[in-house]
């Protein structure tokens, strides 16, 4: 899946291959699809896998905001009063006078002593309640019902304690993850959705074999009402069957009397019916409107992670693969898509149409099932006999073209790269309305979010760059995910970080022209700086909740699983021995799960190099432990000592860890540096290693074009002599390798490592640098330096630093034109160059963007603006009241998608107290702004210090109704509390964000989303706190 949608204002800050996850991209004229809208028997026998396990017995409860709803005018009023530093969304909190009568009095300094009875009856109750204590202590498993006690089992004292189903029955299943007794061979499901109601009924045919002897099958469902259930086994008779729920853990169960013995076969059918999901997952109703102001309906599905089970019982687990053959029945005005090639389509007594698709051809994973009941249009053709197809609503077919463009190019690339055909007959790329991912892999129906898929034939090459970057994502899936899949969720980066390194290997191949090497360079610095945080996790780790799985799609498994597979090619001999391993792995696991230690071992076997390396060995260090090494450098004449610790950002005193990696060290010197052949390697294992040159060298530089996952301190002199370096010839390094000193330095001071001076010295070069890569680096970080600056309401100081940014890039800023560009690295340098020179009101920058807009209002539309440019113009535009009013006009009847989300973001910059309470309500309700667009439009908002304290007051008094439409940790949700808090750095803020997140108990609390944005807020301040006062001395 891929989560972000990017463009590259976002790309310094968001991992951005997850396009699956900045991605909350925008559709035009959408009515969102986010609307508000239980005797005691025996127990079971245990399964051989079972652990016994102690439930959680409570649920997770949603509200909305009822009485708490405000009027207009009650906004208005109080959205104002907040900009002078009055929280209005509180209200309920009650303030007593100090002249209240009922206030406490202070008790006396003095006590007496208690009498002979007080003592004698405390000490009475006591004894009583200890003697309680041991009896509930030394008494067996025991669950307190009218039949009472059952008698304890001496043979296996520890059984689990299972849950009640809503029945009142025993649940017989006490686990998150499905015993392992029953496995799933087929489906057979049957759908009948109705879009006038929107509701949906279905029966579901699963084919089962038995692994082991039990006498239950225990499966997922969720909110979907089973109205009949049989069961046969063998070549029986089909006879009905209880089918209990647990709720909790969405799980399904039939209990049977007589043992299901190890070898059987069985059939289990279902009839069920359900509401069509309110939220972004499931089988889910969408909208659009039509050119003739129509509002025409539809249905999709989104069943990643957890949500097959919302659309059809079904073990949901990766591992179960089976295979699917798949009935819809629609109206004759509407179409049907699914996974496979339509079979035949036979017309209903009731006046419907029932389409048959094939069954699949391989087996696959039930988060990976699609189908889609709308009135879509494609554009088709044939790629190495498979039958490529893109989708769209008629209206915008005609921006289809170029997707199925470079989905030609990419697929016929990955046949031959992986040399394996795409196994299906077809692949349909579809654009769905309502969408918050940004784009999902389902085998042979891939979906999209419209700016993810569709692209004008006049779109700059920088927002073709986005399309083609999440279509080669996919793509990559298909083998990577759909093919070969990860046993359980703690193993996700298999998926993830190959489609990450896939997407942009690929299309550095099949598309030079898009020049990707940049965005990939600016994601891997974005993933250093989270996994540097004691919060992190490793690459594959424990998840043991649905919580924990929704937060795995993060950085980690995304853009560092990305990053060491591209350290680990690079530490190939050869450029053929990566690719060797992988045809390997993909050929002996097809159609097959797997975990790390299977990637690995292909790997460690298909190099046959005379210095063989022990993949497995080495790459567990980078898998099985969070964060990433600090490599400290010192060199002697021609010796260089190298040692390395656990770079870890921690704001109190954690125990910094003993962890070593096995790291493959790459440098260059003075005397050789640009070319690759330059690059040398060294293995550093240990804590510390030395090793000697072939001559006496002025300086090193570490980590050739930052292909590796680690930081590097070069200590006072090394930082001195590669500052001196640079200014005396910018282009002595590669500009991969600048950014990456510019990136590691300022690493090494939020660390504490270096001093701050040490940064201002190395960023005397950077006026003399023209390469996108290190100035945006640069432009980043002294941002969220002036961010923080500005939200601590350091004022003056603040207003300081935007001189000096104006000051350093001011030269390179009036270089740069306001006419079409037609290079992708110079429209991503000029995009963030004015980005930054009109967000500090350069006045030169704001009246060209000002003038561009009103030429463009003028045209009607027709003038267009260059791409890169767009999002300068229409944050300028959303500035003034007058403009402000004309851009929203723009955006209710744009319908190019890439540049209305640009609108909504300019839109979303507003300083005007009302607008902002406007556009954060419009996208709560999703009547003027798709509530998928809430987490961009609040990442937007607090890039300024006023717009930061509505979102966040919104976000307090909204949570509730925000984890209905966003499930808990996911990454909505993580977008969300990033945004809020990661440029804070004073203790009032910290002391707001922790009181708020800590009451919310199973709502949220325990996120590790939360962690990091309380440990980002004090490492803030620690910073703040330290480099203040050099910061007033040097500005």
């Amino acid at each position: 899946m891929d989560l972000f949608d990017s463009n590259s204002s976002e790309r310094a800050s968001l991992p951005r291959n997850m396009i699956e996850n900045s991605m909350f991209e925008e559709e035009p004229d959408v009515v969102d699809l986010a609307k508000d809208s239980t005797a005691f028997p025996t127990f079971p026998a245990l399964d051989p896998d079972e652990v016994t396990y102690e439930p959680r017995s409570s649920r997770l409860l949603v509200r909305g905001l009822g009485e708490n709803d405000m009027d207009d005018d009650e906004e208005d009023c109080e959205s104002s009063a907040r900009l002078l530093g009055m929280s209005f969304m509180n209200r309920s909190s009650a303030h007593r006078s100090n002249s209240s009568p009922y206030t406490r009095q202070a008790p006396p300094r003095s006590c007496s002593r208690p009498s002979s009875r007080t003592i004698v009856v405390c000490v009475l109750f006591l004894v009583i309640v200890a003697s309680v204590t041991m009896v509930f202590y030394f008494l067996p498993g025991c669950t307190f019902t009218k039949a009472g006690c059952r008698k304890p089992n001496k043979t296996n004292p520890m059984e689990p304690v299972y849950p009640i189903s809503t029945n009142g029955d025993l649940f017989p299943w006490a686990q998150l993850r499905l015993p392992q007794s029953i496995k799933p061979l087929s489906y057979d499901l049957t759908l009948n959705p109705d879009l006038d109601k929107m509701t949906f009924t279905g029966r579901t045919v699963i084919n089962m074999s038995i692994l082991h002897s039990t006498n239950r099958i225990v499966f997922h469902g969720a909110n979907i009402n089973i109205t009949k259930a049989t069961f046969k086994l063998g070549d029986g008779q089909a006879s009905d069957v209880t089918v209990l729920e647990y709720k909790p853990r969405q799980q399904l169960a039939v209990n049977f009397s007589e043992e299901l013995k190890a070898g059987q076969y069985c059939v289990l059918t279902m009839e069920y019916s359900a509401n069509f999901s309110n939220a972004y997952d499931g089988f889910y109703n969408s909208s659009y409107i039509d050119e003739d102001g129509n509002k025409r309906v539809l249905a999709a599905t989104q069943f990643e992670p957890l949500s097959a089970r919302k659309a059809f019982p079904c073990f949901d687990e990766p591992a179960f693969k089976a295979t699917f053959l798949i009935k819809i029945s629609r109206k004759k005005t509407y179409m049907t898509l699914s996974n496979m090639p339509k079979a035949k389509s036979t017309n209903l007594s009731n006046g419907l149409v029932q389409d048959e698709f094939e069954k699949t051809s391989i087996n696959m994973s039930t988060y990976l099932v699609a189908f889609i009941v709308a009135d879509f249009t494609p554009n088709t053709k044939n790629v190495s006999e498979t039958q490529v197809s893109v989708y769209s609503v008629p209206e915008k077919n005609g921006h289809t073209e170029y997707a199925l463009t470079i989905t030609s190019k990419l697929l016929e690339f990955y046949n031959n790269f992986f040399d394996i055909n795409y196994p299906l007959k077809k692949l349909d790329l579809v654009a769905i309305p309502d969408f918050l991912a940004g784009a999902m892999e389902n085998w042979g129906l891939i979906t999209f979010r419209e700016t993810t898929l569709l692209v004008g034939k006049k779109s700059s090459l920088l927002e073709k760059q986005v399309v083609a970057s999440v279509i080669a994502h996919e793509l990559a899936h298909q083998w990577f995910g759909n093919l070969v899949t990860m046993r359980w969720w703690n193993d996700l980066w298999l998926n993830e970080g190959f489609a990450t390194y896939m997407e942009y290997m690929s299309l550095q191949e099949v598309s030079p022209d898009l020049e990707t090497g940049n965005l990939f360079l600016s994601v891997r610095f974005r993933a250093l700086d989270k996994d540097a945080l004691n919060s992190s996790h490793a690459v594959s780790t424990d998840v043991n909740t649905t919580e924990q799985v929704e937060e795995m799609f993060d950085s980690v498994s995304y853009e560092k699983g990305a990053s060491i597979l591209l350290m680990l090619n690079a530490s190939f001999p050869g450029d053929q021995q990566f690719r060797k391993g992988i045809i390997e792995y993909l050929k002996q696991f097809s159609g097959l799960n797997t975990d790390t230690d299977d990637l690995w071992n292909s790997l460690t076997q298909t190099d046959k190099s005379t210095h063989h390396m022990n993949v497995s060995q080495m790459m567990t260090s980078w898998t099985s432990q969070k964060g990433f090494p600090l490599v400290t450098v010192n060199l002697m004449g021609n010796q260089v000592t190298l040692t390395q610790e656990h770079f870890l950002l921690t704001s109190d005193n954690t125990t910094h860890t003993s962890s070593l990696w096995n790291i493959p060290v790459t440098y260059v010197n003075d005397s050789c540096s640009l070319a690759p052949e330059c690059r040398q390697v060294f293995t550093l294992k240990n804590k510390s290693d030395t090793f000697k040159l072939s001559k006496n060298v002025t300086w090193l530089k570490l980590n050739y074009k930052n292909t590796g996952f680690y930081i590097v301190d070069y200590g006072k002199d090394g930082w001195s002599v590669l500052t001196q370096a640079l200014i005396s010839n910018v282009g002595v390094l590669t500009h991969e390798d600048r950014a990456s000193l510019i990136h590691n330095i300022f690493a090494l001071s939020r660390l504490g490592r270096v001093p701050f001076r040490q940064v201002l010295n190395l960023l005397k070069y950077v006026s003399a640098d023209t390469e996108t890569s290190p100035v945006t680096e640069a432009l980043l970080q002294l941002n969220n330096i002036y961010r923080q600056l500005e939200k601590r309401q350091e004022s003056n100081l603040a207003s300081r630093m935007k001189n000096f940014i104006m000051i350093k890039f001011r030269n390179l800023m009036a270089n740069q034109t306001w006419e079409e560009e037609e290079n992708v690295s110079k429209q991503e340098l000029r995009s963030a160059l004015l980005e930054m020179a009109c967000s500090l009101n350069d006045e030169n920058c704001i009246q060209q963007a000002t003038s561009l807009f009103k030429k463009y209002m003028q045209s009607n539309g027709s003038l267009r603006i260059p791409g890169d440019l767009q999002q300068t113009v229409f944050t300028v535009a959303g500035q003034s009241d007058e403009t402000w009013d004309a851009l929203f006009n723009i955006y209710a009847h744009a319908t190019y998608d890439s540049e209305k989300r640009k609108m909504l973001k300019g839109l979303a910059s507003t300083q005007n107290p009302q607008r902002l309470v406007q556009i954060l309500l419009s996208g709560l309700s999703g009547s003027l702004i798709q509530t998928q667009e809430l987490p961009l439009v609040i990442s937007t908002m607090c890039q300024s210090f006023a717009g930061c304290l509505f979102a966040w007051d919104f976000i307090q008094e909204n949570w509730d109704r925000l984890i209905e439409k966003f499930p808990i940790g996911s990454f909505a949700i993580q977008t969300i509390i990033k945004s809020v808090t990661f440029q804070s750095s004073t203790q009032a803020q910290l002391n707001k964000v922790q009181a708020f997140f800590s009451g919310l108990k199973e709502r949220g609390s325990q996120m590790r989303s939360v962690q990091e944005a309380l440990e980002t807020i004090k490492l803030n301040q620690r910073w703040m706190d330290r480099n203040l006062p050099t910061l007033r001395r040097w500005l």
